[in-house]
């Protein structure tokens, strides 16, 4: 799998994940719920923001392939009916054998980064372990900003782009991932619900929303030097806008 994040990042952005995820599927999940798996799980913030949500007592696996991130996750778990190990390894290793007992295996902001056979063959994984999944924040590709500018849409086509580019040879499915999330599992034999969860961006969350135009207009810039867009890059950190950035949560449910 490709994308490394530092912790200062997902550190910075952790406010705004919790602030977009759906509680609505949080109710929906089939209990109980005591052995949690985290797919790339960073810092841990999804463990964070799940695991006040659950009752009773719960044990969860952070897994990713960063050590030193795995660590800090570990660490930050701060509930008394919480117990923490940690697994290092990449999502694309995953087996039905790692799922054994385990009620519930989750992620956030990771699917973009899959293939659509890596999608597929997780929830492969998923369906022969009878694992359900919650999966947030998958970017969607929508962006709308006020102030809006007239190059606004060529931005945020480029930057799909860029998130559709090739890796090592992997094709990437960045904003096409919650579909073919959807339809993989679906195939697999689950049934699955989804939910909108936008970041909701803008001067309150000043330090983040420069950081992620950044980024944005950056990686367009990459994927199209002919945008010319220092000019826009230039507007845009002159004045934070507000931002609507979207992404899709997925509940996938077996039998």
């Amino acid at each position: 799998m490709t994308g490394e994040f530092s912790e200062s990042w997902l550190t910075l952005r952790e406010p705004a994940d919790a602030a977009a995820r759906s509680r609505e599927l949080v109710a929906l999940l089939p209990g109980p719920v005591r052995t949690i798996r985290d797919l790339g799980c960073g810092t841990g913030s999804m463990g964070r923001w799940l695991a006040p949500q659950l009752d009773g007592p719960q044990h969860w696996i952070m897994a990713d392939r960063d050590p030193a991130l795995l660590e800090y996750a570990a660490a930050h778990m701060p509930f008394p009916a919480v117990t923490v190990e940690t697994a290092l390894g990449d999502v694309t290793e995953l087996t039905a054998a790692d799922l054994a007992g385990t009620d519930l295996v989750t992620c956030s902001a990771l699917l973009d980064l899959l293939t659509a056979g890596e999608v597929g063959e997780l929830a492969q994984v998923c369906a022969d372990s009878r694992t359900s999944a919650l999966f947030t924040l998958s970017v969607a590709g929508e962006v709308t900003l006020d102030p809006a500018l007239p190059e606004d849409a060529a931005v945020r086509d480029a930057f799909n782009e860029h998130q559709r580019r090739v890796v090592a040879g992997r094709r990437l499915l960045g904003p096409d991932a919650p579909e073919a999330a959807r339809a993989a599992f679906e195939k697999a034999g689950a049934t699955v619900i989804t939910r909108e969860s936008p970041w909701r961006l803008g001067p309150d969350l000043a330090a983040l929303t420069a950081e992620w135009l950044a980024g944005w207009t950056g990686a367009a810039a990459e994927q199209r030097p002919d945008l010319r867009l220092d000019g826009y890059r230039a507007n845009r950190r002159e004045s934070v806008p507000t931002a609507t950035v979207g992404h899709v949560d997925l509940l996938a449910i077996f039998g």
